[in-house]
This record gives C-alpha cells, structure tokens and sequence, in this order.
C-alpha cells in the first residue's frame, strides 16, 4: 500500500510518499498563509510527479505546527510521535532524537523504537532554527553563510543570555569590542546547543543519539552538541523529512482515523 505524510512546519512544508518499503517520493517548499491549500497542492504534485492517481494513496496523514489546518487527511500525529517513527524507521538502533525545528525543540528517548520519554522547548524561540535564523539575519547573512563562518572560528566568544532580543545585542556589542564575526557567530550555536543539552540531559543520554529536523542540516550546531555531550551524533538522512516520513509510517500502520 502507498500512503503520504505532511509535515506543516512553521518554515516549511514537507511530503513524503513511503511504499510498504521505502521513500517513492518527497518534496519541500516554504510554508505559505495558505497551509490547507498548499499542503493538498503539493500532495497532489507529487502524486502526479510519481506517475500514480490519487485513488492508489491509501492514506495521509499530518503533523507538524499546521497540522490542525489540514481538513482533508485521514489522520493527524504530534511532531513528537512522527520524528520518533520516522527517525526509528531510518535507523532501528537510535535511543536518542533530538529534533530543531523552526519554532520548537524536542529531545525524545527511545526504547526499542517506542517513546519512553521526552522534553520540547515551545515557549522560547532559544533553542530553535528560529533562534540562528534571526540572528543571522541581524548579522545581513544568509544561514548558510552564517553557518559556514562559525566553521571557521578559533574560538567561541561568551554568549550569556538566552533571549532572543538580548543574545542579538550583546552579539552587536561583541562585534563593537573587536571579537572576531566567526567567534561571535560559533558562539551562538554555543548558547543554543547549551539549551538543547539540558533537554537531552533531562531524558537521560542514551546512545545512539540521532539528530533530525531542518536544524540536523546545521554542521556547526551538531559539532557543538557532540562537545557539550561528549558522544558523537548522527544526522538522519534527508534530516527535514523524518516528521513527514513519520506521518506516512502511521497512515500504514493506521490508515483512517476518522
């Protein structure tokens, strides 16, 4: 049986199309206003990519920060729910998945691929992709570059605040004081993996940690939770897709819910 996962993210929206034994197809665009009428759209885009009529989806289901908005799915689940079936799914061995999205964190442990356990920032955009993604907008650079240029610092200068509004401010005043950009921006992520640490700390570590989301695409972010945490973290393939893979994973388990 075909069935189709989507994820609304507050960035972006995700599709995912999963035969009863891998990925057929997926697609990501930037989440619009319109969320119903995107999510469907490219729903539908991507069945007609595939070669296949919408009769021969079996079942889609949703998840993410729109998923209340999707009307026309046949079932809904927590982005905690499907980034822990969709990162289990990508690798059976993960105990450990911490996910970065654009307006929330969530730190989920495992065992033997069920929830035992989890911790979610959504009341603070520190600890978020939001958290960087603004931040790097103050400093006139796009992510990737930003990103880069923390790759490239000799060390991370001293971020103490946690607020949005007041790590932009003191990044500003380092900047004044001479500290280099590539310091000030290494510690950032710093500040952030910090926050992400003491959700992981509150589950319990248990190896192997498995990172997902759009923020798993963030190399210097990951760098610095394996320094803090003292293990090594993995990045699930295609990291932005696993909600989305996990929505579909339960539209076959489950089908209808309605």
């Amino acid at each position: 049986m075909i069935t189709a996962g989507i994820d609304i993210g507050s960035r972006t929206t995700k599709a995912v199309l999963l035969n009863q034994k891998s990925i057929l197809a997926r697609q990501l665009e930037l989440t619009t206003w319109a969320r119903a009428d995107q999510a469907r759209k490219l729903l539908d885009q991507l069945i007609a990519q595939s070669g296949l009529e919408r009769a021969q989806v079996g079942a889609v289901w949703v998840t993410g920060y729109g998923r209340v908005s999707a009307p026309f799915a046949d079932g809904q689940a927590t982005e905690i729910t499907c980034h822990a079936k969709g990162a289990y799914f990508l690798d059976p061995t993960i105990s450990t998945v911490i996910d970065v999205g654009g307006q929330d964190s969530k730190v989920i442990r495992l065992e033997a691929g069920q929830i035992s356990d989890f911790r979610m920032n959504d009341r603070c955009a520190a600890g978020t992709g939001k958290f960087l993604e603004e931040l790097s907008q103050t400093l006139g650079l796009e992510l990737e570059e930003f990103v880069r240029r923390g790759q490239q610092a000799r060390q991370s200068a001293k971020i103490s605040s946690m607020c949005t509004v007041f790590a932009e401010s003191e990044a500003i005043g380092l900047l004044a004081e001479g500290v280099p950009l590539e310091d000030v921006i290494l510690g950032l992520h710093r500040s952030i993996a910090g926050r992400l640490c003491d959700l992981v700390r509150a589950v319990g570590v248990e190896p192997k940690v498995a990172f997902s989301g759009g923020g798993a695409k963030n190399a210097v972010l990951r760098r610095e939770l394996e320094v803090l945490l003292q293990q090594p973290i993995q990045a699930v393939d295609d990291p932005e897709y696993t909600g989305a893979l996990g929505a579909a994973l339960l539209a076959r388990e489950k089908g209808s819910s309605k």
